[in-house]
């Protein structure tokens, strides 16, 4: 009961449209209330804010996100497009996958999925729309590449899982290859039988070799070196993930201005942009810790492999139930919330129920994933959109086909754990 009317707190808070890092704050400081004194409050208070400021892992967030900013200002998504499109160029929908393969090295080397669907769009769209691209599937397709980044590692999203629940984030980031991998594959494919079926959705004959050709050669050798620093250092054990993200951000720094592309203006944009960013991420982790020490006191989780033990429900209906539960608050929720407020209480849940928590990290990920484009909500396809100038309504249209995809990718990584964990 008392867990209820917390929750029903933390709802009520968020329905009056407080930010999601206070509404999580003040619910977790009401409902503990009701289980200790209010100097036990006070002292978990204070706990809960020098124990993240101080952390060392957190210092992993602002460097992807700086690192990401800083390479969509520098132009380096530009580079990327035009080197995959001459690569490409040949092949009928070649630029949509150029899209995919840039998102995906991009990811590689960044750990935000709006900068990189802000950046990809700023490069891509105005080629694509030349080229005889339906402006819906252009935007769709470049929204599912930007989210590539949530899956690929280094990831802003297992690193704040890995915060959350207590789990290795180099184990994490090492799982997220193969999926993240398969999810791209995923996208070519779809992006082929669409084109397939509805070849009005594509290009023009013969204008997309002409761009790509036109376009130049695109730069690659520095984002190429940044990716040997940043994936060498990284799953060789030189480097800890937060050294690893500081390299990154600052390899990209360089990069920006050795390109020529980055000035005054972009520089300052990708400062402004990280630090509302990370100071947006970091309280709702004040909050959600907070909330977190009160569902530790009710013992929720406990309770729930009792009441599942008791009803004879196999884990396995638990699972799906849940993952179901995810992808409807993908739809309504932001994603950065919903790892944060719920991996407390779900990862120990499924590890009661014999699963493994780095998997389900993978799964909830993936559920996110499929939240950044799922209407109403879908941020990536809000920021394609935004960037490009475009109906919202296009956007969501384009989409739908990759959704699909998604899902079957999904069905895989359930039905198949050792699909992440074979490389962990």
């Amino acid at each position: 009961m008392v867990f209820l009317v917390g929750t029903l707190i933390l709802l009520v808070l968020i329905a009056l449209s407080l930010p999601v890092g206070f509404a999580l704050g003040l619910a977790g400081v009401f409902s503990l209330l009701m289980l200790v004194p209010s100097g036990s409050v006070l002292a978990l208070m204070a706990k809960v804010v020098h124990g993240t400021a101080s952390s060392y892992v957190i210092l992993t967030i602002p460097m992807f996100v700086l690192m990401a900013e800083l390479l969509g200002s520098g132009g380096v998504a530009q580079d990327l497009l035009i080197a995959c499109n001459r690569l490409m160029h040949r092949i009928k929908g070649g630029m949509a996958i150029a899209c995919v393969m840039a998102g995906a090295v991009l990811a590689s080397a960044s750990g935000s999925s709006t900068a990189s669907a802000a950046s990809i769009t700023r490069a891509a769209f105005p080629v694509m729309q030349r080229a005889g691209y339906a402006a819906s599937f252009a935007l769709g397709t470049i929204a599912m590449s930007g989210t590539l980044a949530i899956m690929i590692p280094p990831s802003v999203s297992f690193v704040l899982y890995g915060v959350m629940t207590e789990n290795s984030i180099g184990k994490l980031f090492i799982a997220g290859i193969t999926p993240g991998l398969l999810t791209a594959a995923g996208y070519i494919v779809t992006i082929t039988i669409v084109l397939m079926v509805k070849p009005q959705l594509g290009p023009k004959p013969e204008m997309e070799a002409e761009l790509a050709v036109a376009a130049g050669n695109g730069r690659v050798w520095p984002m190429g070196i940044l990716l040997a620093v940043v994936i060498g250092g990284l799953y060789s054990g030189l480097a800890t993930p937060t050294e690893i993200s500081a390299i990154g951000a600052f390899g990209a720094l360089i990069i920006s201005f050795a390109t020529g592309r980055m000035n005054q203006t972009g520089f300052v944009a990708a400062i402004g942009n990280t630090l509302r960013t990370t100071t947006l991420i970091v309280t709702i982790i004040f909050g959600a810790h907070l909330f977190g020490y009160f569902i530790s006191f009710t013992k929720i989780t406990d309770n729930m492999l009792n009441m599942i033990a008791a009803s004879g429900v196999s884990p396995t209906v638990v699972l799906l139930m849940v993952v179901g539960v995810y992808l409807l608050l993908g739809m309504i929720m932001d994603q950065v919330a919903i790892i944060i407020l719920t991996a407390p209480i779900t990862a120990p849940l499924m590890v009661g129920l014999g699963y493994d928590p780095i998997w389900w990290g993978v799964i909830m990920i993936k559920t996110a994933e499929i939240g950044l484009v799922s209407p109403p909500l879908g941020l990536n396809v809000f920021v394609a959109c935004g960037s490009a100038k475009q109906d919202i309504k296009d956007g969501f249209t384009g989409v739908l086909p990759f959704l699909v995809a998604e899902f079957v990718i999904l069905g895989l990584l359930l039905a198949f754990p050792g699909i992440a964990l074979w490389l962990t």
